[in-house]
């Protein structure tokens, strides 16, 4: 009998790349930096990263209908959701920090969703179609997500910071707490979406 190929494992712990030449059935190796279990493959990495997007999509809707925050002055005030603040900060004249938040609240968690959904779908129809370019649009979706948190920043900030009483209070809505969810659930299934599955598909023969 001929000893196997040593296989390289790359550890989604620690990034460090092993050699191993033998993975028990229905086990797994131990990364010799950090511990952490080695596999081929992220375990269940469609099945998860599909319900953390479908509780996504879900939540983005009561993210942008509720209110995110209400700003009380002088015992008077409005709820405003991402939309009408945006609208506020441009009838303002701040236009740059308006395109900011319009940028990071809306156009982010919404590109990161669709930009999961079309991997999602490539990988499971097996999807020979630039495969560098999908792996690329995963690194960038991966990178940008958390900077949707700037809204979730800033409320925290000035709900801390504006406690003035009856002159002015900042008081955090329910649309935040989707959106933040949001911003979370998107992380966690770009983390838990493996790119190698992208690549897995070109070792097979395409049938269309």
């Amino acid at each position: 009998m001929t000893t196997p190929p040593a296989l390289l494992i790359n550890c989604t712990t620690c990034r460090l790349v092993s050699r191993v030449r033998f993975i028990p059935t229905g086990g797994s190796a131990i990364c010799p930096r950090c511990g952490a279990h080695l596999s081929h493959r992220k375990p269940n990495s469609l099945a998860r990263t599909w319900a953390l997007i479908i509780a996504a999509y879900i939540l983005y809707i009561p993210a942008n209908v509720y209110p995110i925050m209400t700003v009380i002055s002088f015992g008077k005030g409005e709820p405003d959701t991402i939309i009408s603040g945006v609208q506020s900060l441009m009838a303002s004249g701040m236009w740059p920090l308006a395109v900011l938040v319009f940028f990071a609240s809306i156009t982010v968690p919404l590109i990161k969703l669709l930009g999961l959904t079309l991997l999602l779908i490539s990988v499971q129809y097996k999807w020979h179609w630039r495969p560098r370019q999908r792996t690329i649009l995963y690194r960038i979706t991966e990178a940008v997500g958390r900077w949707s948190m700037i809204d979730i920043f800033m409320i925290s900030i000035l709900v801390a910071l504006v406690r003035l009483e009856a002159i002015a209070t900042i008081e955090p809505g329910t649309g935040a707490t989707s959106f933040a969810a949001v911003v979370v659930l998107t992380m966690f299934a770009a983390m838990s979406f493996d790119p190698r599955l992208i690549w897995d598909a070109m070792e097979q023969p395409n049938v269309e």
